[in-house]
């Protein structure tokens, strides 16, 4: 499978979540706690995120539909891939909806996503690259 490699992307809008998100094992475990304990956790991961693409697009904005790449770099492989980009991925798009990058996160908007991942134990991140499709095919 081939791998995404920004630096042949060139100017690529893009934004690094610093550390590591909640997967989902562990928001829906946080659900079961209670059901505001999940929703904490989500709010606090949104807000992560959403500081992150504030302080790095800025008022960037797009009405084109978006290729969302994602690298993930983990400080171990405990956490199971799956349960990483599906909790990354929701609060990436609802982040980005809330930040006005993007207006929705359904269909029209969003493309199709890729997710690649590495072992970084010093720096554990998200990097995330928006790329924009000129013209959608149907």
């Amino acid at each position: 499978m081939e791998q995404f490699n920004p630096a042949e992307h060139g100017d690529m809008p893009h934004f690094t979540i610093k550390g590591v998100l909640p997967s989902l094992n562990e928001y829906l475990s946080a659900c079961n706690r209670h059901p505001m304990v999940g929703a904490k956790l989500k709010k606090d991961a949104l807000k992560d995120i959403s500081w992150c693409i504030r302080s790095e697009l800025g008022r960037w904005h797009t009405d084109n539909p978006l290729i969302v790449h994602y690298i993930f770099f983990e400080p171990n492989k405990k956490r199971d891939k799956d349960n990483l980009f599906c909790m990354a991925s929701k609060c990436t798009l609802d982040a980005l909806q809330e930040c006005g990058v993007i207006d929705n996160d359904g269909w029209k908007n969003i493309e199709n996503f890729s997710h690649d991942f590495y072992v970084d134990r010093e720096n554990p991140r998200i990097e995330v690259y928006l790329e924009e499709l000129i013209e959608k095919e149907n």
